[in-house]
């Protein structure tokens, strides 16, 4: 059985649970602008041909999969579809749901989304990404995941640089009820990371989140800062920061995929935090920034409210985008 009949008959099979729901919905936007278009595609077409496959190519391009994976994608099609004589729409847009699925779980390492606690106590995670992605309410949202599993959580605002970002983050503490270590506008974040470890170890902080600067337009002035607060953070807690996660706003589409190279050029990205998914029509960027990164998407953001940062899952993901409830 392919992924497609695998997951059409999974998710046909279970009563939908919040979190199948949350997806659905979460990805509507990009369901109605991909699979909609792939469906129309199969149904102007009785059997593939070369047109077929440069408006099946156009239509990934459109949804953020990205170029070079577009590319790779319909050239295996192609090959496929001539190697086995192929000729019917439908099943080369399976075909495309079983590529989809063993090109992400390929990548790079192994996926694991969720944080382990065994790496360490207190557990360091560094938050970075620049200004406008949804950074603070991720972190937010992160902390909210983790208090409710009965964890204590920690905020640290090192993000100094930007005017109002202590300001922002206190206030989510206030409303999460977590205590939070800042310093002075304009101070050195690293001093703030020293305070927030001090703190963690005293007070027995099961999860430290690090706010940090996105300043991505100086790649060395952020790399010389990032690299001073975590041997600041190394020297006080033994293998920290044990998480880097990167918040990418899905709407930037390509431009997200810029964002995240530039990162991990300075800083090693253990994990990618998309936010806003439900506010765009391109729900492809999760395949192109696992592509050309390697980097696992940990979490995905389907909503405004605190529980809709999801963990990311990626037969949801792939039934949400491709085979989810279509309106009448």
């Amino acid at each position: 059985m392919g992924l497609f009949a695998f997951l059409k008959n999974k998710f046909s099979k279970k009563e939908t649970n919040d979190v199948s729901k949350r997806y659905e919905q979460g990805l509507k936007k990009s369901r109605e602008a991909f699979a909609n278009k792939l469906e129309n595609l199969s149904k102007r077409y009785a059997k593939v041909n070369a047109e077929y496959f440069e408006e099946l190519e156009q239509i990934l391009i459109e949804a953020d999969v990205g170029v070079a994976l577009t590319l790779r994608l319909v050239e295996e099609l192609l090959n496929k579809s001539q190697k086995e004589h192929l000729e019917d729409p439908k099943a080369i847009n399976e075909e495309l749901v079983d590529m989809m699925f063993v090109d992400y779980v390929s990548k790079g390492e192994g996926i694991t989304n969720e944080i382990e606690f065994s790496k360490g106590k207190p557990l360091v995670l560094l938050v970075e990404g620049v200004n406008g992605v949804g950074k603070t309410t991720s972190i937010a949202k992160l902390a909210y995941r983790y208090i409710k599993q009965g964890k204590k959580v920690l905020l640290v605002a090192a993000d100094t640089f930007r005017a109002g970002a202590t300001e922002q983050l206190t206030i989510w503490s206030k409303r999460l009820s977590c205590p939070i270590v800042s310093g002075k506008e304009g101070g050195d974040p690293a001093s703030v990371c020293y305070d927030g470890a001090e703190y963690a170890k005293k007070n027995d902080i099961d999860l430290m989140i690090v706010d940090t600067a996105g300043r991505l337009q100086n790649k060395a002035n952020l790399m010389n800062e990032l690299g001073k607060m975590k041997r600041v953070l190394a020297k006080e807690i033994p293998g920290a920061p044990h998480e880097t996660f990167l918040i990418i706003d899905a709407n930037t589409g390509q431009n997200g995929v810029s964002q995240a190279k530039a990162f991990k050029e300075v800083s090693d990205i253990t994990g990618i935090v998309i936010t806003k998914m439900d506010g765009t029509s391109k729900g492809g960027i999760i395949l192109s920034i696992r592509d050309e990164l390697g980097v696992p998407v940990r979490f995905i953001g389907l909503g405004e409210k605190m529980e809709d940062l999801e963990e990311f899952d990626l037969d949801e993901y792939l039934n949400g985008l491709l085979l989810g409830e279509k309106d009448e």
